[in-house]
């Protein structure tokens, strides 16, 4: 089993580039298809963006990824110390609906579910906890 790999960043819009570099490291390191390689780096941005959107409405934060990689299965955590927030509570949105016809929100967490092996979320030790896995190899 490789060593858990930590970034522990400001929870700023900014610092979205070495998300991605921290994503593309590990999973380069280890090989993977062009495809998976781009559902990580979506999914990570899609939950990195809600976490420095949503997470700390009131003052910054922070949001620290830890990411590892065994048996070929890529496992990222993303923890924030912010407001409580369970993602996968709210139902995925009607996708057969136009546009127009479909609510705002939630379509970002539908595409990381989609495409992730495993999805899970929990609030411990006053954190926001959601861990994402999928086949590398």
């Amino acid at each position: 089993m490789d060593d858990e790999q930590v970034l522990r960043i400001p929870a700023e819009l900014e610092r979205m580039d070495e998300v991605l570099d921290f994503t593309s490291k590990l999973i380069d390191a280890h090989g993977t298809t062009p495809l998976v390689r781009t559902q990580l780096r979506m999914a990570m941005e899609e939950l990195y963006v809600n976490i420095a959107h949503y997470a700390y409405p009131e003052s910054g934060g922070w949001a620290e990824i830890r990411g590892s990689i065994k048996d070929g299965v890529a496992t990222f955590r993303l923890i924030d110390g912010g407001i409580p927030f369970d993602p996968l509570a709210k139902p995925d949105p009607d996708v057969t609906l136009s546009g127009e016809e479909r609510e705002i929100g939630g379509l970002g967490i539908y595409l990381v579910k989609s495409t992730m092996d495993e999805v899970e979320y929990e609030y411990r030790d006053g954190c926001n906890q959601l861990t994402i896995r999928k086949r590398i190899a």
